[in-house]
């Protein structure tokens, strides 16, 4: 038995019988176990227990043995002078605090079922620790979860947007600015993709925009593109004097060319097409931020994406070859990624920040209109069961892969203490049977 074991079994009184040393067992009841303490301290915070007629309220503290309380020190300690209870699995030695108080003691009596199935996930290799256990847990319950699981996912994205609109200075198309295009990286390249945005600010472009030329010649020529000298492509040759005057004219210190990644990507995903696309699109949406804000519907959001290439770029996928023509379009799931991975994001975190209700709501809502997304782990899921209808539910799949399932937080999560909990009703019901059998 593990302590975070045990500290499971407690929050959700899943033991099968306790005794009581150091207080009056008669009458004796637990009100509230307390909320888990993730920090330094005891384990549960603002426990509620009666005896007889009296009612205490402090905090609890879990260990294995009771003389771990002493092993860790705790005597010493005056954070644990409110400890109203040791819970623990062997009362082998009576505790104080430092104050001298003698604290009671709840030893329990756990089902041996729990600490099977909680070993039994723990060792496990499979994908995903609670596959050939899933069927158990409740349909319903299993898109409770997923909801919340999807507003943790949002949340740990806003504190990243967050950090970067104070480094911003509150300036939302710029941060808007920013994080769109290194999600138009496509993860490949979306480190060079925001490097590239964080050394242009929007407002060198929006000076330009009007001019589509020099919108390109400013992308390219700081994504490192527009220095080889041999290259004798006219059009090549147009952004390079372009980009050498606005180079010139705001200071620009552009990225390497090696940063930019080609290797297993199809020619319609390479980095000069991403970057004349992002050129197209810059160069037709001003204020795009307050734009998609003011948008009445997902359509309309899509909208402002439904763009391509520049003329140049339909015989080209890079500077040095001429390729057959043919538009260089942003596809209907490239634009989904965006909305999913920026738009919606962005939108939510705006919401938060600006107390607006129905703004989160639109975001969340925006992602129940997408279909899922159709990676590895969205179709690993489908294989064990769980099927994914939309962006909703895949954004949470993938959160609950990579923060639960991943790492083993197994009790942690709402799917795991089900099939934990069926797993004890049906060692009960096993013994009731056999029981029932024997007399």
């Amino acid at each position: 038995m593990s302590e975070e074991l045990l500290h499971f079994v407690w929050k959700f009184g899943l033991f099968q019988n306790y005794s009581i040393k150091g207080i009056e067992s008669d009458g004796f009841q637990i009100i509230n176990a307390g909320k888990i303490n993730n920090d330094a301290g005891p384990d549960f915070f603002g426990a509620k227990i009666k005896c007889g007629e009296m009612i205490w309220i402090g905090n609890i503290e879990i260990h294995i043995k009771s003389s771990d309380w002493y092993r860790h020190g705790h005597q010493y300690d005056k954070a644990y002078n409110n400890v109203i209870l040791q819970v623990v699995i062997e009362n082998d030695k009576e505790i104080k605090t430092e104050s001298g108080r003698h604290v009671p003691i709840m030893e329990l009596v756990v089902d041996k079922a729990i600490e099977m199935k909680y070993e039994e996930f723990k060792q496990n290799k499979k994908w995903v620790s609670c596959q050939d256990d899933i069927k158990l847990a409740d349909n319903f319950k299993i898109k409770m979860w997923l909801g919340n699981v999807l507003v943790e996912r949002l949340n740990e994205k806003a504190i990243y947007i967050s950090k970067i609109l104070e480094i911003n200075k509150n300036n939302w198309e710029e941060t808007f600015y920013q994080i769109l295009a290194r999600n138009f990286g496509f993860q490949v390249n979306a480190e060079p993709f925001e490097w590239l945005a964080k050394s242009l600010p929007l407002k060198y472009l929006a000076k330009h925009q009007s001019s589509l030329v020099q919108v390109e010649a400013l992308l390219f020529g700081q994504a490192g593109f527009l220095f080889d000298d041999k290259n004798k492509d006219p059009y090549f040759l147009t952004l390079k004097k372009e980009y050498e005057f606005l180079k010139s004219k705001f200071d620009l210190i552009p990225l390497e060319k090696h940063l930019w990644k080609f290797m297993r990507l199809r020619p319609p995903n390479f980095p000069t097409i991403r970057i004349s696309q992002f050129a197209v699109l810059v160069h037709k949406s001003k204020s795009l931020f307050s734009k998609i804000i003011n948008a009445e519907n997902l359509n309309e959001i899509k909208q402002f994406f439904e763009t391509e290439g520049s003329e140049y770029w339909q015989t080209h996928f890079t500077f040095e070859k001429i390729s057959d023509k043919k538009k260089k379009a942003i596809g209907i799931e490239s634009i989904n990624t965006i909305l999913i991975n920026t738009i919606i994001p962005v939108l939510f975190v705006y919401g938060q920040l600006t107390n607006n209700e129905l703004i989160k709501e639109r975001a969340i809502n925006y992602l129940e209109e997408l279909k899922p997304e159709t990676n590895h782990i969205v179709r690993a899921w489908k294989k064990i069961g769980i099927h994914a209808a939309t962006a909703f539910e895949s954004q949470a799949l993938l959160h609950q892969k990579k923060h639960y399932c991943q790492n083993t937080k197994c009790l942690d999560c709402l799917i795991g203490i089900e099939i934990i909990k069926n797993q004890i009703k049906r060692s009960t019901c096993n013994l009731e049977t056999r029981n029932t059998v024997y007399h």
